[in-house]
């Protein structure tokens, strides 16, 4: 996309013929270096050639589908900035839910224990543990990639009271307890058809999907959850909109209770809670 005389508000104006224009604007942010402010105040001037070519090549990714996070290689989460690739499921607004929820049951001094589990990219852990720093979080994930993009956020972010370990669900925490387990694991059915569709065709399989109910990871969890939890310990997991009822039996069959599940913001079934007794 030569730049010639076209200004940056031609050149987006041009880009959300294509994709869609929020996307454009962060794209071109992104190249940039500026934030949303700017935009506004420079919308009337023209953008280089190399920009213009640039951003032409972003726009491209994301016009065959590829998320606009991969495209950056960041996200926003909670007040992270963290990077994001191939290798990690893209955090996602709707998740904040759960880092409310567990906030909401560690008081902000103590020193407790808490375990994510499936950490991906360490959102979850990495935001709880920005907000509770005497806690001990550990933060586990089978992929090696991922922790690995898990560290980084962790130093990109200044967090330090963060531990990363490589392993299935429970199996780096032999013998250990903790007050809070927190997971966002897979939960889509196998066959789902949206797994073909828009970003999920781009995130990692494994991170998304989980048996021909979608419940086969949730039931390992909720299973395994009492053997690591403290007396009177949390276990919180995020699910699908219509699987509250399936996971609360779950936790309540496991001995778990005050079984209860929060709702997003559009009133739907996301987090579900058990304590044990």
């Amino acid at each position: 996309m030569p730049a010639n005389s076209a200004t940056i508000s031609d050149i987006l104006r041009a880009a959300a013929l294509r994709i869609d224009r929020i996307d454009a604007e962060m794209l071109l942010l992104h190249l940039l270096g500026r934030d949303r402010s700017w935009l506004f105040l420079h919308g009337e001037e023209g953008l280089g050639d190399a920009d213009a070519t640039a951003f032409d090549v972003l726009v491209m990714r994301r016009e065959a589908g590829e998320p606009v996070a991969y495209v950056t290689g960041t996200r926003g989460f909670w007040t992270l900035d963290l990077q994001v690739t191939p290798a990690t499921l893209i955090p996602r607004p709707e998740t904040e839910l759960l880092v409310e929820g567990a906030l909401a049951r560690i008081p902000k001094d103590a020193a407790a224990r808490i375990v994510d589990l499936g950490t991906g990219s360490g959102a979850i852990a990495l935001a709880i543990a920005s907000e509770r720093p005497h806690a001990q979080v550990i933060a586990t994930d089978a992929s090696e990639a991922a922790l690995a993009i898990a560290r980084q956020n962790a130093g990109r972010n200044h967090i330090a009271n963060v531990e990363f370990r490589h392993g299935s669900w429970f199996a780096p925490l032999a013998g250990e307890r903790f007050d809070l387990i927190v997971s966002n694991p897979p939960y889509i059915e196998s066959g789902d058809p949206h797994l073909d569709e828009g970003d999920l065709r781009f995130e990692p399989a494994t991170a998304l999907a989980s048996g021909t109910d979608g419940l086969d990871d949730l039931r390992v969890i909720a299973n395994e959850a009492t053997s690591h939890l403290k007396e009177k310990g949390w276990l919180m997991v995020e699910h699908g909109w219509n699987q509250g009822a399936q996971v609360r039996a779950l936790f309540e069959a496991a001995g778990l209770l005050e079984v209860q599940t929060m709702t997003d913001l559009e009133g739907r079934d996301r987090v579900t809670l058990g304590r044990r007794g």
